[in-house]
Formats: structure tokens, sequence, C-alpha cells
């Protein structure tokens, strides 16, 4: 905490600099990195302050001779103490060691797998859980893309979620999602298997890569709704091809060409980056072995039991019996668990990377 304390003081000290303004990037760096340091220094400043108070209160119930006072102790105690436990824990999350594309605004993708009609409408029931957790973090969703089916759900869709600290939440959610649940098409009851694969990526900024204009193949066309109609009279839709990697990518969501064409290139980007990252991280992490999990959209996550109203997080052995409220947006737990494992992993030197 002494190291924390004066690194805050010289980072104070560059806010306050005229000079540092003048470069914008290293300005929001720095302001970035004073709230970060200033929130640690808070919450450990209320730990020490309830720790004084609880051992306070411990004396006085174990040795106040007046029977009221001990009484008024004990009963300061019960609060003080749950009070203790939460602000540790907040703690322990401030120190988990940053990952530099914590504070990066994301790009999620959630596409039908195995599993048909149930499949696109449990993507719709993903879609809408991050949505509603999004905007219990405060934070801002643009959709991006959607495919949707003829019963609702999606085939595919794509959102940007921007906000504080959007990528250190969301990037857990990558992977296979299992959804176990009885199809209200099904008259037998009948339980039914079928999965979502899940991509967060974080959103590039305009330094962290450059598209050149020849490696590209733009394609304009009539943007089509389910079943393949026609839903537009004019060729908006745009289908993007960075012919290097052969990765394609489709926006026809706007009636403005222009604006399916800026939506395609902010996802081409998240994904090339995407793309520069891992190869950076394997590289770096060759001989480690990622306790929480690469990403990889092909690697199965997470359980979701409708009958049984049960989530299991198959990475860290979580299971929670109250799915009705994770599906509802209330993710805070599964997130906090996992950010907390992966945290403690690399601070052990497992090296997880998210």
């Amino acid at each position: 905490m002494e190291q924390i304390r004066a690194h805050l003081a010289e980072v104070e000290r560059l806010v306050a600099d005229p000079e540092i303004h003048k470069d914008q990037q290293r300005a929001a760096e720095t302001m970035r990195e004073h709230t970060r340091l200033a929130r640690i220094v808070q919450v450990w400043d209320t730990v020490t302050a309830l720790e004084r108070e609880i051992e306070e209160n411990r004396e006085l119930a174990e040795t106040e001779p007046d029977k009221d006072l001990r009484s008024m102790a004990e009963e300061e105690l019960n609060t003080l103490v749950p009070r203790l436990e939460e602000e540790q824990k907040k703690l322990k999350m401030l120190l988990i060691p940053a990952d530099p594309l914590d504070g990066k605004n994301t790009i999620v993708e959630i596409r039908a797998g195995t599993g048909g009609d149930e499949a696109s409408l449990f993507a719709a029931d993903l879609y809408r859980m991050y949505m509603r957790y999004a905007e219990s973090m405060g934070w801002k969703t643009e959709l991006i893309e959607s495919n949707e089916t003829e019963v609702g759900g999606f085939k595919e869709v794509i959102v940007s979620v921007t906000g504080q600290e959007v990528y250190s939440h969301l990037k857990y959610e990558s992977g296979v999602h299992r959804v176990q649940r009885v199809p209200a098409t099904e008259s037998s009851g009948r339980i039914h298997t079928s999965a979502v694969t899940v991509a967060v990526l974080p959103e590039a900024d305009e330094t962290d890569i450059t598209i050149r204009s020849e490696d590209l193949k733009i394609d304009v066309f009539r943007s089509s709704g389910p079943g393949g109609q026609s839903v537009n009279t004019t060729d908006s839709a745009v289908r993007i091809t960075h012919l290097p990697t052969g990765l394609v990518v489709t926006c026809q969501d706007e009636k403005s060409q222009h604006k399916n064409k800026a939506k395609a290139l902010r996802v081409l980007k998240a994904r090339l980056f995407e793309q520069e990252e891992r190869r950076r991280r394997d590289d770096e992490s060759a001989t480690r072995k990622n306790q929480i999990g690469s990403g990889d959209r092909s690697e199965r996550i997470r359980t979701y039991n409708f009958p049984q109203n049960r989530l299991t997080d198959h990475r860290i052995n979580l299971t929670l019996y109250h799915l009705d409220a994770v599906v509802s947006g209330d993710l805070a737990e599964v997130v906090d668990t996992l950010r907390l494992s992966d945290g403690e992993d690399a601070a052990s030197g497992g090296g997880a990377d998210g």
C-alpha cells in the first residue's frame, strides 16, 4: 500500500501538469490510472477503519462490565463484520493484476450453434441477459448486426458495449454456452440440449490496428429479413472481405450503406485486433496453462439447466441455483467470481489471460 500511495502521489503530480494535457491519449491514460489508484487507497482506508472499529467493539463485548454496553458492542459487530468482508472483497478485486485490454470497450458476438430453433431462442435469451447486465453497470449498448429467425430468436447478433472497464467484466463470456430445457414446442416434456457460441472482442482504437484499403473487398447488396425476403429496396447492406486473412463481415441493420460500412469496419477491426492479441499472448504464455480458459469459442464454459434452475461454470466449478435471476441480467456474482479466480491465478504466477 505504501508503494501504491507513492505511485498515486506521482500520478497526481502528472495530472496537475498542464503539459500532459497536450497529449490527449496520455492524459486519458493518466486520468484512468489516477482513478484506479485513488479507488484502491479509498477502499484500503475503509478496510483499516472497519478493522479498528471491530477490534474496539470486540474488546468492549469481552471486557465491558455493563451488560447494555456489551449488548450494543455485539450488535455493532453484527453490522461491521459483513461490511468488512464486503470491503475486503472489493479490495481483492481492485488489486487484481491489470490486463492492458481491461479498459477497452467490446464487440459481443452471439451465434446459435447446435439445436436449431431452440439454440436461436437461447441466443436471444443471452442477448437480453447481456443487455440487462450492461444497463445495470451503466454501460451503453448499440446493435451492430442481427440475423433473426422466424420463431423470434437469433442465428447471430452482434452488439457493441461501451463504458468503464467493459472488457474486464465481459471477457470471460467467450466460449460455448450450453442450455438444457424443455422447448415450448415440445409436447412430451423432453429436455433438449442446445448450444450458443459467444465471442467477446476488445474494440480496437484507431492506433491499435491499421487496415489498408487495398486489402478490402467491399460488396453491396439488398438487405434481407427472416426467410430471405427483401426488406429494403436499395443496396444498403455491406459485406467486407479482408483479403489477407479471409475474414468476412456483413452488416445490413441500418438503412444507410455508409452506416453499415462503418459498423462492419468496427467489427472487422475488433476481429483482427483479437487475432493479433491472441498470437501475442500465445507467444508469451506457450508454456503456461490458463486456468480460466483461453476464450476459445469451441470451449464449453457454462451450462444453463432450466429444470433445476441451475447454472454451472465449468472453469471454476461454480454452481448457482438461481438461474432465473442470472438470465434476467444478474450476472455480477458469476463475473466477480471469475475475475477474482483469474486474478488470484495471475498473482500466483498462473498467468491467466482471460
